[in-house]
Protein backbone atom coordinates (compact mmCIF):
# COMPACT_ATOMS: atom_id res chain seq x y z
CA UNK A 1 0.00 0.00 0.00
CA UNK A 2 1.11 3.32 -0.55
CA UNK A 3 0.47 5.95 2.11
CA UNK A 4 1.02 9.78 1.42
CA UNK A 5 0.93 11.79 4.47
CA UNK A 6 0.28 15.62 3.26
CA UNK A 7 -0.41 18.73 4.34
CA UNK A 8 0.13 23.09 2.93
CA UNK A 9 4.39 22.48 2.97
CA UNK A 10 5.43 18.98 3.43
CA UNK A 11 7.50 20.38 6.56
CA UNK A 12 5.49 19.82 9.58
CA UNK A 13 2.91 18.05 10.15
CA UNK A 14 3.18 15.14 7.16
CA UNK A 15 6.19 14.99 8.27
CA UNK A 16 5.74 14.53 12.23
CA UNK A 17 2.71 11.98 11.45
CA UNK A 18 4.85 10.04 8.84
CA UNK A 19 7.68 9.84 11.25
CA UNK A 20 5.50 8.13 13.82
CA UNK A 21 4.00 5.90 11.19
CA UNK A 22 7.52 4.68 10.47
CA UNK A 23 8.62 4.13 13.86
CA UNK A 24 11.22 7.54 13.90
CA UNK A 25 9.85 8.96 17.00
CA UNK A 26 8.24 6.59 19.54
CA UNK A 27 4.28 7.43 19.59
CA UNK A 28 4.59 6.16 22.87
CA UNK A 29 6.26 9.69 24.86
CA UNK A 30 6.27 13.40 23.95
CA UNK A 31 9.50 14.07 22.01
CA UNK A 32 12.60 16.13 22.80
CA UNK A 33 12.79 19.82 20.26
CA UNK A 34 16.01 17.66 19.31
CA UNK A 35 14.06 14.91 18.31
CA UNK A 36 11.81 16.64 16.38
CA UNK A 37 14.31 18.87 14.51
CA UNK A 38 16.06 15.49 13.71
CA UNK A 39 13.40 14.37 11.54
CA UNK A 40 13.72 13.88 7.51
CA UNK A 41 12.31 17.02 6.46
CA UNK A 42 11.14 19.02 8.81
CA UNK A 43 11.39 22.90 9.00
CA UNK A 44 13.22 21.90 5.71
CA UNK A 45 10.92 22.25 2.48
CA UNK A 46 11.08 25.57 0.74
CA UNK A 47 8.03 27.06 -1.56
CA UNK A 48 9.95 25.58 -4.53
CA UNK A 49 9.57 22.24 -3.03
CA UNK A 50 6.10 21.89 -2.83
CA UNK A 51 4.38 19.57 -4.75
CA UNK A 52 7.14 17.20 -4.54
CA UNK A 53 6.24 13.41 -3.35
CA UNK A 54 8.84 12.34 -1.21
CA UNK A 55 9.66 8.64 0.26
CA UNK A 56 10.10 8.38 3.58
CA UNK A 57 10.71 4.71 3.98
CA UNK A 58 8.58 1.35 4.14
CA UNK A 59 6.58 0.34 7.81
CA UNK A 60 6.89 -3.17 9.18
CA UNK A 61 4.17 -4.12 7.29
CA UNK A 62 5.31 -3.23 4.01
CA UNK A 63 3.65 -0.32 3.33
CA UNK A 64 5.47 2.81 1.58
CA UNK A 65 4.88 6.28 3.14
CA UNK A 66 5.07 9.69 1.50
CA UNK A 67 5.07 13.26 2.51
CA UNK A 68 3.86 15.81 0.23
CA UNK A 69 3.18 19.52 0.59
CA UNK A 70 0.15 20.31 -1.72
CA UNK A 71 -0.58 23.75 -1.27
CA UNK A 72 -3.78 25.19 -1.67
CA UNK A 73 -4.88 22.18 -3.37
CA UNK A 74 -6.45 20.66 -0.09
CA UNK A 75 -9.85 19.67 -2.23
CA UNK A 76 -8.43 18.63 -5.51
CA UNK A 77 -4.80 16.69 -4.40
CA UNK A 78 -7.29 13.27 -3.52
CA UNK A 79 -8.42 13.22 -6.80
CA UNK A 80 -5.04 14.33 -8.86
CA UNK A 81 -3.06 11.72 -6.65
CA UNK A 82 -6.16 8.63 -7.15
CA UNK A 83 -6.50 9.95 -10.85
CA UNK A 84 -2.58 9.51 -11.61
CA UNK A 85 -2.50 6.29 -9.48
CA UNK A 86 -5.14 4.68 -11.79
CA UNK A 87 -2.98 5.70 -15.02
CA UNK A 88 0.00 4.08 -13.75
CA UNK A 89 -2.27 1.18 -13.19
CA UNK A 90 -1.68 1.54 -9.07
CA UNK A 91 -5.59 0.25 -7.08
CA UNK A 92 -7.39 2.58 -5.36
CA UNK A 93 -7.59 0.45 -2.70
CA UNK A 94 -3.53 0.41 -2.86
CA UNK A 95 -3.78 4.30 -1.89
CA UNK A 96 -4.33 6.12 1.45
CA UNK A 97 -3.98 9.53 1.30
CA UNK A 98 -4.04 11.34 4.78
CA UNK A 99 -4.38 14.99 5.19
CA UNK A 100 -2.91 16.11 8.69
CA UNK A 101 -3.80 20.16 8.00
CA UNK A 102 -7.01 19.34 10.75
CA UNK A 103 -4.71 18.20 13.47
CA UNK A 104 -2.03 21.76 13.04
CA UNK A 105 -2.42 24.40 15.53
CA UNK A 106 -1.94 28.22 15.13
CA UNK A 107 1.35 27.57 16.48
CA UNK A 108 2.25 25.65 13.81
CA UNK A 109 0.86 27.54 11.09
CA UNK A 110 2.58 30.93 12.63
CA UNK A 111 5.40 29.28 13.30
CA UNK A 112 5.47 27.58 9.92
CA UNK A 113 4.70 30.60 8.21
CA UNK A 114 7.78 32.90 9.82
CA UNK A 115 10.02 30.15 8.93
CA UNK A 116 9.18 29.12 5.54
CA UNK A 117 7.54 31.56 4.53
CA UNK A 118 8.92 34.02 5.35
CA UNK A 119 12.78 33.36 5.98
CA UNK A 120 12.50 34.19 9.81
CA UNK A 121 13.62 30.94 11.29
CA UNK A 122 14.90 31.88 14.65
CA UNK A 123 11.08 33.19 15.67
CA UNK A 124 9.19 30.54 13.02
CA UNK A 125 11.21 27.57 14.14
CA UNK A 126 10.85 27.76 18.07
CA UNK A 127 7.11 27.95 17.70
CA UNK A 128 6.42 25.65 15.25
CA UNK A 129 8.35 23.21 17.34
CA UNK A 130 6.15 24.14 20.56
CA UNK A 131 2.84 23.76 18.37
CA UNK A 132 3.81 20.09 17.15
CA UNK A 133 4.75 18.96 20.69
CA UNK A 134 1.40 20.23 21.48
CA UNK A 135 -0.29 18.47 18.73
CA UNK A 136 1.86 15.37 19.09
CA UNK A 137 -0.92 13.53 20.43
CA UNK A 138 -3.65 14.55 17.86
CA UNK A 139 -0.77 13.18 15.23
CA UNK A 140 -0.30 10.02 17.54
CA UNK A 141 -3.97 9.23 17.42
CA UNK A 142 -4.38 9.93 13.84
CA UNK A 143 -1.60 7.51 12.49
CA UNK A 144 -3.12 4.73 14.90
CA UNK A 145 -6.17 5.23 12.69
CA UNK A 146 -4.19 4.51 9.62
CA UNK A 147 -2.45 1.82 11.00
CA UNK A 148 -5.71 0.55 12.41
CA UNK A 149 -6.85 0.86 8.47
CA UNK A 150 -4.20 -1.08 6.86
CA UNK A 151 -4.72 -4.02 9.14
CA UNK A 152 -4.97 -6.70 6.99
CA UNK A 153 -4.85 -5.29 3.75
CA UNK A 154 -2.72 -6.47 1.44
CA UNK A 155 0.86 -4.58 0.72
CA UNK A 156 2.51 -4.09 -2.39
Amino acid sequence: MHIIYHCYGGAHSSVTAASIHLGLISPQKLPTAEEIMSLPFYDVPTQQEHGFLRFLGSDQKGNRIYIVGRRGLKKCFPALVESLAGLLEIPKEELLIVDTVPHVNWMMMLGGYLSRRLGVVSLGRPLVIRGTLKAYPDFVNLVRGIQAKTEGATTI
